[in-house]
């Protein structure tokens, strides 16, 4: 059973009423963030009750040290966590003396928490009976400023129902603060200097190891009915905490208020000895434009991302919250602005897989960046890998290459990896390739061939070279095998010639060959440059060619399929229907032996080959393969149903792409995997999004041009998205009777519809 407590609303997460159950996977769904920082739903108020504290900044991260039972040669020292920061939305509230905590009042009711994601603000509301009879209404309402990205509001506000009262707020800063997943217990965080100046609250800290500095503030001011009171508070601090305290008397039926304006500066945006100053300098930005000047910016600028980012569904409601859902925390998490940030799975939602980037980013997020930002932003996101080429090529030095080969690392903050699993650290190589096709991805979209020459190349030589180094040629099949590797189906680890791999291992090499012939012939000054930098020969080369020529790849004449692994056929070939629906998850429910000897799938994986390399396959090879695999996969990785919805649409079958397309917009809403307490999905997002756009709106590249296949699920009336394409900005609007465009811009633009061309002419409606 999902659950099902957030209401079906086009622009806006809405839950009614408190369960002390929910807390956790609330605090996860209402996460708010600008791309600079980020945090869980946490209650401003003290709450005694089951919760995951969590604030964090992008780039701020620990490596901290790896534990495991069993140590291995190659081993990472450290597994990279994004850390919980010092936490600044803190407001103890205290009403006749008694704290509200609502895990310990005598009664909660009208609880509403609202995420409104047209206009990025997050607030909550509730009456409350404390346990000295008090009853008080509450509405706190905050956001993370996007035109001031090192500042967040709080406007927190009490209503005395019954009676006068006295009230005290206490905001704080609370710098003693850890994280869940830490490995030893260790302290991240050493605080040097606590700082008051007037309503002005500082908290300078770094972190060990890493030594980012952060100077953690907060500017505060209490209002009664809307008018500012001239409050001194009373300053309470120690080596990680300061407190304010504000007392004031309410009257029945009175409201008063506490404006909270918090955030960080750190280090690497800033000189070291400079914080404090730009952090006071910020607030007092922040706190003279005032609240509700600060929230009118944050909610045009929220209207000018989603002018571009939109996908309007007409028709559904819980498709059309699903997919806004998922744009929306793309965009809190990511925005383009710093290419020395990345795209982590869980964003600014939660602790598990530290915060750190994977090859989801070049898999799945380039697409959505490239489409509904500048081709800029996907350009800095190649880049950040391209930065990190010489930690690659060390990566591969630890695991025995040679020779300026290069091993991208699975997760990583800095180039260097950090995960600690064998079976995926040393095994599940694949994600080299994701590397190459980005760049693959990138220039067939964007047309910008200059990035290969530039920087492109060298990272191919280095990753071609990998392959030809992994690759082992066996006297029996008289192929070149690729053995002991994971793919992306995680639920088959150290098998032989995983297909996925291989095939990614032969189009790479054949893709460097290509590309070296080009920039050799276009690009010959910088041709001679890359030479010389890599020292590549032309015996290296040959070589290359050998191991792509000559790669084997697993193939059942008997399905007419090529197999996941060589082993595959071997398992008990039971599908998914013929499971117990008790027994799922069975990442939960069984132990990690059964599955491996299972048959099930965690997610695509030789059809995220089919899915990357559509036009290398047949209709027909591809339906033949989807209906052999997707029987099998359990979807149990939020990776997996966005390819299936995809390739289901291409296949014209539109309920089950539909069906897909719900599991993988809604999988945090309605937590399909049960774990959404930890933090949501931010990755699989972009597949969400891919699954329109790509899936439903059929869009590809062929002959260099945008091309549509548009299909539309029964239970829509219409669907439109806009994509950005070679300076051009084209919003598709799909019905059941019709496709129709309109081309922004001054210049024509020429697409493939059902593979037929039509012209589109710039501000006029073309309909199909």
């Amino acid at each position: 059973m999902n659950q099902d407590y957030i209401q079906p609303n086009v622009w806006s997460l809405i839950e009614e009423g408190f369960d002390v159950a929910r807390v956790k996977s609330s605090e996860s769904l209402f996460s708010i963030g600008n791309g600079a920082m980020g945090q869980r739903a946490n209650f401003e108020e003290q709450y005694t009750g089951p919760t995951f504290q969590g604030s964090y900044i992008a780039g701020v991260y620990y490596p901290d040290k790896t534990r495991v039972g069993w140590w291995k040669n190659g081993y990472p020292e450290y597994f990279a966590k994004v850390l919980n920061a010092p936490n600044w939305i803190g407001i103890n509230v205290e009403v006749n003396g008694v704290v509200l905590d609502l895990y310990t009042c005598k009664r909660v009711s009208k609880f509403k928490r609202e995420l409104n994601m047209k206009a990025g603000w997050y607030e909550r509301s509730f009456e409350a009976i404390l346990s000295n009879d008090v009853r008080v209404n509450v509405k706190a309402k905050r956001f993370l400023s996007l035109s001031q990205d090192e500042v967040g509001a709080i406007d927190y506000q009490i209503t005395a129902c019954d009676q006068d009262v006295t009230v005290r707020f206490i905001p704080y800063l609370n710098a003693a603060i850890t994280n869940e997943d830490t490995n030893w217990d260790d302290q991240f965080w050493e605080s040097y200097e606590v700082d008051t100046d007037d309503r002005i609250g500082q908290i300078c800290s770094k972190t060990l190891k890493t030594d980012f500095h952060v100077c953690t503030g907060m500017l505060t001011n209490v209002l009664l009915d809307g008018v500012a009171q001239n409050i001194q508070p009373k300053i309470t601090k120690n080596t990680t905490k300061v407190e304010f305290l504000y007392e004031i008397q309410v009257k029945q039926d009175q409201t008063v208020s506490l404006q909270k304006f918090g955030g960080y500066t750190v280090s690497s945006n800033h000189k070291q000895s400079e914080l404090k100053k730009e952090s006071k300098k910020t607030l007092t930005k922040a706190f003279n434009k005032g609240f509700e000047t600060l929230l009118k910016e944050q909610e045009d600028a929220w209207s000018q991302i989603w002018e571009m980012a939109d996908i309007v569904i007409q028709g559904d409601v819980k498709a059309q919250q699903g997919i806004r859902f998922n744009i929306f925390h793309l965009n809190q998490t990511y925005l383009g602005k710093d290419p020395r940030l990345n795209i982590g799975p869980k964003g600014f939602t939660g602790e598990k897989y530290g915060g750190s980037t994977y090859w989801d980013t070049e898999a799945y997020c380039i697409p959505f960046y490239m489409a509904t930002k500048s081709h800029e932003v996907a350009r800095n996101l190649l880049l950040y890998r391209y930065n990190h080429l010489d930690k690659a090529i060390e990566n591969a030095e630890k695991l025995g290459f040679t020779n300026g080969a290069a091993l991208y690392p699975m997760v990583t903050m800095n180039g260097e990896e950090s995960h600690n699993e064998w079976e995926i650290t040393f095994e599940e190589i694949h994600r080299n390739g994701a590397m190459v096709f980005a760049i693959y991805n990138y220039v067939r979209y964007t047309g910008d061939y200059s990035y290969i020459p530039e920087k492109g190349l060298e990272v191919m030589i280095a990753i071609a070279r990998f392959w030809q180094q992994r690759a082992t040629f066996s006297a029996e099949k008289n192929k070149f095998v690729i053995l002991g590797v994971t793919g992306p189906n995680e639920y088959e680890n150290n098998v032989n010639n995983n297909w996925y791999t291989n095939y990614l291992a032969q189009w790479c090499i054949r893709y460097c060959i290509e590309n070296l012939t080009k920039v050799e012939a276009d690009f010959n000054a910088s041709y001679h440059k890359i030479i010389k930098k890599t020292g590549l020969t032309k015996e290296e080369v040959s070589k290359m060619i050998e191991v792509a020529e000559g790669m084997y790849f697993p193939y059942s004449t008997k399905h007419e399929v090529y197999l996941q692994q060589d082993g595959f056929l071997d398992k008990e070939l039971t599908t998914v229907a013929e499971l117990d629906p008790l027994e799922r998850p069975i990442n939960q429910k069984w132990s990690w032996d059964r599955i491996l000897r299972s048959p099930y799938i965690k997610q695509a994986d030789v059809l995220q080959g089919f899915y990357m390399f559509e036009d290398h396959f047949s209709k027909e090879q591809l339906k033949q393969h989807f209906d052999f695999y997707e029987p099998f996969t359990v979807h149990e990785s939020s990776l997996s149903p966005c390819v299936h919805s995809i390739q289901a649409a291409s296949l014209g079958r539109v309920d089950q792409a539909y069906t897909f397309y719900l599991r993988t917009s809604r999988l945090d809403l309605d937590d399909y995997n049960k774990e959404v307490e930890e933090g949501l999905h931010i990755t699989s997002m972009a597949g969400t999004w891919m699954s329109i756009v790509e899936g439903f709106g059929g869009l590809r590249i062929k002959d260099d041009q945008l091309s549509f296949t548009p299909h539309i699920p029964k239970e829509w009336t219409a669907f439109s998205f806009k994509v950005s394409f070679r300076n051009h900005i084209l919003q598709v609007s799909v019905s059941h009777k019709e496709v129709s465009f309109v081309l922004e811009g001054s210049k024509e633009l020429t697409i493939l519809v059902d593979n037929k061309k039509v012209t589109v002419q710039p501000n006029d409606l073309v309909i199909v």
